[in-house]
């Protein structure tokens, strides 16, 4: 039988750890690394992938810092492309891989599986029909100029750092866009609808926003994050 692995994380991982799975997965045959969110390549299209290549078995291991709780969507998703696709036997490993390590990763394929049948909770649901209530909109720039300089890094910075001082999307809803300008400011970001722009961000700065500007009600007037906030300019492109 044609088996396949495939690592999949909930969200984008940090650039060292990304490597440290990447690296896993090289290593083994037939093992790739997906995404179900905000990263290259999503979970579906390595499915798909994997179906085209004739692939009769794939193993599901759900993996990262935000592997627990990313499980049941990472079961969701496959049970999805499985209704929409039919083929491969879908297999999710009984526990997250938090760490690439191999040792661990044989031992979990080892593991009793639960299989994906496709009859599992779907992409909609009542509760999410809302716009949520969030206060604040937080755009992410993910252009060419701010991924090369470490937008990705950002994007794992906010999150851990709204998950941190316990803010959900109906705080705060976080959306990374194609390029948004000025780009000599990457990796940048704006809050709406403030009107207040961050650049030449760090995992420090990107601490300091959420701590002096999205736990709060009103934006900053005064502190360490307001020192990244961009001029704006006027019409003739004076300050």
């Amino acid at each position: 039988m044609v088996t396949a692995v495939v690592l999949v994380a909930p969200a984008p991982l940090p650039p060292e750890v990304r490597s440290g799975f990447a690296a896993l997965a090289r290593s083994r045959p037939s093992t790739s690394l997906a995404f179900l969110s905000l990263a290259e390549p999503p979970l579906t299209r390595e499915l798909s992938r994997l179906a085209d290549l004739g692939t009769e078995r794939i193993h599901l291991v759900t993996t990262g810092a935000q592997a627990a709780s990313g499980r049941s969507w990472v079961r969701r998703v496959a049970a999805h492309w499985l209704r929409e696709h039919g083929g491969p036997e879908l297999l999710l490993a009984p526990e997250a891989l938090t760490e690439p390590d191999a040792n661990r990763l044989a031992a979990l394929l080892a593991a009793p599986a639960r299989a994906v049948t496709g009859r599992e909770a779907g992409l909609t649901s009542a509760a999410w029909e809302d716009v949520p209530a969030h206060r604040h909109q937080v755009f992410v720039c993910q252009g060419v100029r701010c991924l090369a300089r470490g937008a990705d890094v950002v994007v794992a910075d906010l999150y851990a750092g709204l998950e941190s001082a316990g803010l959900g999307d109906d705080d705060v809803l976080v959306t990374v866009t194609g390029c948004q300008f000025p780009c000599s400011h990457a990796p940048l970001l704006s809050v709406q609808p403030d009107d207040v722009w961050y650049g030449d961000l760090d995992g420090q700065t990107v601490a300091s926003i959420v701590t002096d500007h999205l736990s709060r009600p009103e934006p900053p007037t005064d502190g360490p994050s307001v020192v990244h906030r961009l001029p704006r300019r006027r019409p003739g492109g004076r300050v």
